[in-house]
């Protein structure tokens, strides 16, 4: 049996979109690599990574917004459906976009891994490829298993040019367009 790729996707984006949109509250579904992923349900500290970064970009960026679960359309020619654990925007960008939305305008997107088996190959390496090819400009990855943080940015030719990872406790800064300094010794508290 030939593995699902964006070149053979398991089905058409549209009939992905029409599953998701049925699918229980309990269950998110993205459309990864031409494969149908389930998004794992996040844990307590997996939420609370996210409100930690969200405060963060707010108290710096007040005219922005961390958008959770914002669904995207994302990969070469938009055939992929991904939901970030949280997408940079402009306030109200999202505004009347719908589900699924278009990647441009996106400042970042973030993925805190889940303790799962599928989240090298989907956090570390489909979603961040995925980000790239759509031209987002920077992608924050909180690796729990690592209790790193890595800033992947200048997106070229489907991938990212610079990476930057720091451990958590460590300052780390996140490039323009973002331009935010976090100061990680509060991600610990959420190591276990």
């Amino acid at each position: 049996m030939t593995p699902a790729t964006a070149d053979r996707p398991q089905m058409p984006v549209e009939d992905f979109e029409q599953l998701a949109a049925t699918a229980p509250e309990t269950v998110t579904l993205e459309f990864v690599n031409g494969k149908l992923e389930v998004k794992p349900v996040p844990d307590g500290d997996h939420g609370a990574i996210v409100m930690w970064l969200l405060k963060r970009c707010m108290e710096q960026r007040p005219e922005l917004a961390l958008y959770p679960d914002q669904g995207l359309r994302v990969e070469a020619y938009r055939q992929g459906r991904a939901r970030p654990d949280g997408t940079l925007a402009p306030e109200d960008h999202f505004v009347g976009q719908g589900e699924w939305a278009d990647p441009d305008g996106v400042l970042m997107t973030v993925e805190v891994t889940s303790y799962d088996r599928d989240t090298d190959r989907r956090d570390r390496t489909e979603k961040r490829d995925g980000y790239a090819a759509a031209g987002i400009p920077v992608y924050l990855l909180v690796d729990r298993e690592a209790c790193t943080v890595t800033v992947y940015s200048e997106p070229q030719d489907g991938t990212y040019r610079r990476r930057a990872t720091q451990p958590y406790g460590e300052v780390v800064e996140v490039p323009a367009p973002v331009s935010v300094t976090l100061h990680t010794a509060k991600l610990k508290d959420y190591a276990h």
